[in-house]
Order: structure tokens, then sequence, then C-alpha cells
């Protein structure tokens, strides 16, 4: 279970940049947001990862959402902020960079081949607590912007 642990950093524990957003559609009038699942793991998760050498954290989230989702067809709505905690490992600490990104496709083909993701859309207000913690709240948070801001891109298609 994830509790308050995760949140805090142990002294000496190393640092890796991530990136990775919330993909949002419309359908029928009404915003969903498309969550990844991992084999192993009971619940769904934001798609997001490590930062390469020579990437922007924009390039970095659109590459992500890509490998875990399978979502090539992103355009970028807002920078959603920063959240902080321990790895899986609890071996690093993860400062994992959020942008909100739109998109009209449906179904995604994730090209990761070392992990198995599937992809489900949830309304944004009908979605299941995350497996990690600060992705419910960073979506909650936001809540009002990503109907906002994924509306009028859906007014554009």
């Amino acid at each position: 279970m994830i509790d308050e642990t995760w949140y805090q950093r142990p002294s000496g524990v190393p640092e890796h940049i991530s990136a990775g957003g919330i993909v949002a559609r419309v359908k029928n009038g009404r915003i969903h947001i498309a969550l990844v699942g991992e084999k192993g793991l009971s619940q769904y998760v934001l798609p997001k990862g490590h930062v390469e050498a020579g990437e922007t954290l924009e390039q970095a989230a659109v590459r992500e959402i890509e490998e875990e989702a399978g979502f090539s067809q992103l355009t970028l709505l807002a920078p959603l902020g920063m959240r902080e905690r321990l790895d899986f490992g609890k071996r690093t600490w993860k400062k994992t960079h959020y942008f909100l990104f739109a998109t009209g496709q449906v179904d995604g083909t994730p090209t990761d081949k070392k992990h198995h993701y599937k992809i489900k859309w949830f309304s944004i207000d009908e979605f299941p607590d995350l497996f990690w913690p600060e992705q419910t709240q960073l979506i909650r948070e936001n809540r009002d912007k990503i109907i906002e801001l994924a509306s009028k891109f859906g007014r554009k298609l």
C-alpha cells in the first residue's frame, strides 16, 4: 500500500527526473481521460517515465505516453506541474513533470515491448483512485482546467 512514507525523501537517495501526462478526449460532449493498467498492478496509473538525454520534459512526456498508452497524435494543452515521491523500489527520488494533452485517438497500441500495458478511458467525473495517490490528486486538482481545455480542443475537431 502506498502511504505517506513514499512522499518523504530519505537522505542519500539519488534523484531522477520523469515526465508524463494526462491524455484527454471528448466523447459525446463529456471529457474522458486515458489511464494505463500495468501487469501486476491492481490499479491504473498515468503514463510517465524517465527523461532521456537530450529530451525536453515535453518530448519525454510525449514519448512515454506513446510507449505506455500508444497515442501518437497528441496536442499539448498545458503544463500541470511536478510531483515528487520515491520510485516503486524505494531506491530513487522521482520528480515527475506532468502535462495535459488532448487526442482524437480512441485506441492506442503501446510501443513498449518490455511491459504489458492496457489502456482504458474513464469519464473525468467517474475515474477510479489510481495506484499513486499524487496522480489521483493531480487529476482532481486540475479537473476544471482539464474540462475547459479539452472541451476547447474537442470543438476544433
